[in-house]
């Protein structure tokens, strides 16, 4: 399988960035967005204390003080992404915690108000799989009639085991569930995956990798699992219980996951970043530039791409 001219990248992925410019003609920019949600893992009416790898702190600018409005925090976006990158167009990306956890009305304020926003051409919405229902998805499919909007949905993994271990809270037949009725009301869904989580080998990874390549799934984001200060996670790696991934083997990982994927595949992010702070390991995740162009690098070496061991065909991005 040679490599899809309608990237139009000299990438070897099918990066966001030039997805975005190819739809829209231009740069465009996701602004990030902090509504106050919080985590039916964490709150107490499925579990208490989160996935093992979440620090439970939410965005920055929750921790420097009450929330400004969802206008507000995109018109200081707007203005950042305008002087330094000379931005035009936005997607309204509502990333903090479970964004579709709360009241039909309240949710809906909250996205109509994201949508009103002048140069806002679109909306995307992480959160979990468990988390949407039939009125959520009529919403998001009434959005997506005039509007570019993504569903962000967390597996991290497959496989049972790893989802109890990481206390992630809901198996694989419900995001899968999740993905078809998202996707079949024509609505772009994102998911979120992790390598390197503790206890699974390189294989199972690839089978998640093979699970998600075979669904309706327009986009992925691929994350290193990380050990951070104040997490369950944290604590078990300072204890010497959980082993964190080598660069070589990460950076391998990744590139075996882009060569099962669907060509079509928007590939959102490719590794971890973030959390300076509080960050214990791997060291040598926190150097993400180092980490990406080491996987363009293994990718040149291999003389390969995504999709070049993809069996069937992509589901395609409306």
């Amino acid at each position: 399988m040679p490599k899809p001219d309608f990237w139009k990248n000299e990438k070897r992925y099918y990066d966001f960035k030039s997805y975005l410019r190819n739809r829209f003609g231009c740069n465009v920019y996701k602004l990030q967005i902090d509504a106050g949600f919080t985590c039916p893992n964490r709150d107490g009416s499925l579990g208490s204390g989160g996935c093992i790898y979440c620090d439970g702190r939410g965005s920055k600018l929750r921790r420097m003080g009450p929330l400004p409005d969802v206008a507000e925090q995109i018109e200081r976006g707007k203005a950042l992404y305008r002087k330094l990158r000379g931005a035009v167009k936005f997607i309204a990306y509502f990333q903090t915690f479970t964004n579709t956890y709360g009241p039909y009305e309240r949710l809906k304020a909250l996205y109509d108000e994201a949508l009103s926003q002048e140069d806002i051409v679109g909306i995307a919405v992480g959160t979990r799989p468990d988390c949407v229902d039939g009125r959520v998805i009529d919403l998001f499919e009434f959005y997506a009639g005039h509007r570019h909007v993504w569903l962000e949905y967390g597996l991290q993994s497959m496989h049972a085991k790893t989802l109890r271990k990481i206390n992630r809270g809901h198996d694989a037949e419900t995001f899968r569930r999740a993905v078809i009725e998202t996707a079949d009301r024509g609505i772009n869904v994102c998911v979120h995956i992790i390598l390197g989580l503790p206890g699974e080998t390189r294989e199972e990874m690839m089978e998640t990798a093979r699970f998600v390549a075979a669904l309706p799934v327009q986009g992925l984001k691929i994350h290193l699992f990380l050990a951070l200060e104040g997490t369950v996670a944290g604590d078990l790696y300072k204890a010497g219980r959980i082993e964190m991934m080598e660069k070589d083997e990460y950076v391998a990982a990744v590139c075996d996951t882009l060569e099962i994927l669907p060509p079509e595949m928007v590939i959102q992010r490719l590794t971890a970043d973030g959390y300076r702070d509080i960050y214990l390991a791997p060291e040598w995740g926190k150097k993400k530039l180092d980490v990406l162009n080491a996987i363009d690098r293994e990718l040149e070496k291999r003389d390969t791409w995504q999709g070049a061991k993809h069996r069937g065909s992509g589901a395609g991005c409306p």
